[in-house]
């Protein structure tokens, strides 16, 4: 498996309701420092409604100011629908809604 498709693996892992950081999917994968990696993997997602994207964030909860299908705003309404709050500085509060599970 190539490291875009581990991505996209470890990404449908994320709950409904909760992000993870760029970071947090590129340990998952086993390369560490590979959190740029992740987002141009992410921005080349093949499957948007199957590899949730949306629900990922910067290491400061920072959605993606070009989130590739559509922009932040378009990030920011996919995460509210799942009951996440999204500040008015387009952030998550990452100690209640990062998946601790990827993370432990």
């Amino acid at each position: 498996m190539n490291f875009f498709e581990k991505v996209y693996q470890a990404v449908k892992k994320i709950p409904y309701g909760k992000v993870a950081t760029y970071g947090d999917i590129a340990r998952l994968c086993g390369r560490q420092r590979a959190a740029r990696q992740v987002g141009w993997a992410l921005h080349q997602n093949p499957h948007f409604i199957e590899i949730p994207c949306h629900r990922i964030v910067n290491r400061f909860g920072a959605l993606a100011p070009a989130f590739a299908f559509g922009g932040a705003h378009i990030q920011k309404s996919l995460l509210e629908q799942e009951g996440i709050e999204v500040r008015e500085d387009l952030t998550v509060d990452l100690a209640r809604y990062r998946c601790t599970e990827l993370t432990e």
